[in-house]
């Protein structure tokens, strides 16, 4: 049984809530998890350090596209990290998932 993880980041937990609420109220996700890391990256020739908050999404594959068009329209960045794979589940959270979206 197959679930869609994807994972996407946020500046700020204010905004990291309003994503996961978002994404939950929608139906789009049956639970979202939330923790803050820190990032290095490099932006417009500069190299960044910065807090950001890690938003990871459980969902059901087919919702992919939902997914990754909602994030990029709810973002607060230019260019929102979102990333993802289908993680094989067992039985009792799959039907979980199913059940709550």
């Amino acid at each position: 049984m197959e679930i869609l993880v994807m994972v996407t980041t946020e500046s700020s937990k204010r905004n990291a809530l309003r994503m996961a609420k978002l994404l939950i109220q929608n139906k789009l996700a049956a639970c979202v998890s939330i923790k803050q890391i820190f990032s290095i990256y490099e932006w417009e020739d500069d190299i960044e350090e910065t807090k950001e908050f890690e938003i990871t999404i459980k969902s059901k594959p087919e919702f992919k596209n939902y997914l990754i068009e909602f994030l990029n329209k709810i973002s607060t960045y230019d260019v929102p990290q979102i990333i993802y794979k289908k993680y094989h589940s067992d039985m009792i959270y799959y039907n979980w998932i199913n059940k709550t979206i």
